[in-house]
């Protein structure tokens, strides 16, 4: 999975889940980590 859609996915997930600023990063972050485990 590249970078690109990696990130793409884990900001709609974010922008859908999160409210306000911080806990949008916290779950962008999240997100990020468990699609970068998936894909090894």
């Amino acid at each position: 999975m590249n970078n690109l859609f990696k990130g793409l996915l884990a900001g709609y997930g974010a922008k859908k889940l999160g409210g306000g600023c911080f806990s949008t990063v916290l779950i962008f972050t999240l997100i990020w980590v468990v699609l970068g485990q998936c894909s090894h």
